[in-house]
């Protein structure tokens, strides 16, 4: 299955303030991500971020919130953004058939919105270097749940590569600039 452009949104999972510094490799996963999003951005994918529970963990880390301030924001408790029903409601508006995935906790709530996102009939494309957890085997246990399940996993140049199709699409140089 290709990933085209036009069939996609992507669904940040909560890339918080508060859980962040505890999330293994941080620093890199927030490298990771700030480019996956301004890839997605120049390729005009539709974007939804999610945070759980605000009050307690905080809003999406500075960096993130920068880039996806403009996009539609929902908050909450359920662990799978699935359970918000304003924020499923939201990705099937869209009209977009794959869910590109990202975000914290790996074994939790990206774990848990990819199964739901599943048996809403949506293909979820998983980038597995732009989700983390605070320990490896919870993060590869999760990820190879997924892929059983139907979940295509990527990584975020493979993906934005393949968004791009061509070096003669008119982000193929922005998109080059980005991944180095």
């Amino acid at each position: 299955m290709r990933i085209k452009a036009e069939d996609c949104v992507f669904v940040q999972v909560d890339v918080q303030e508060r859980l962040f510094p505890h999330i293994q490799n941080n620093e890199e996963l927030e490298k990771n991500l700030v480019t996956l999003v301004k890839g997605l951005q120049l390729h005009e994918i539709p974007m939804i971020v999610n945070e759980q529970y605000k009050k307690g963990i905080g809003e999406t880390i500075a960096s993130l919130k920068e880039l996806t301030d403009i996009y539609p924001h929902f908050e909450k408790t359920t662990f799978s953004c699935c359970g918000n029903e304003d924020g499923l409601c939201a990705i099937k508006d869209t009209g977009k058939k794959i869910v590109i995935l990202a975000g914290i906790e790996t074994h939790v709530c990206v774990l848990q919105t990819a199964l739901d996102l599943l048996e809403e009939g949506l293909q979820v494309v998983l980038v597995t270097d732009c989700v983390n957890s605070r320990k490896e085997k919870d993060k590869e246990m999760a990820i190879q749940r997924m892929i059983q399940a139907g979940v295509i996993p990527t990584t975020y140049e493979s993906l934005l590569f393949e968004l791009t199709v061509n070096a003669k699409n008119p982000v193929f140089k922005e998109i080059s600039k980005l991944v180095k």
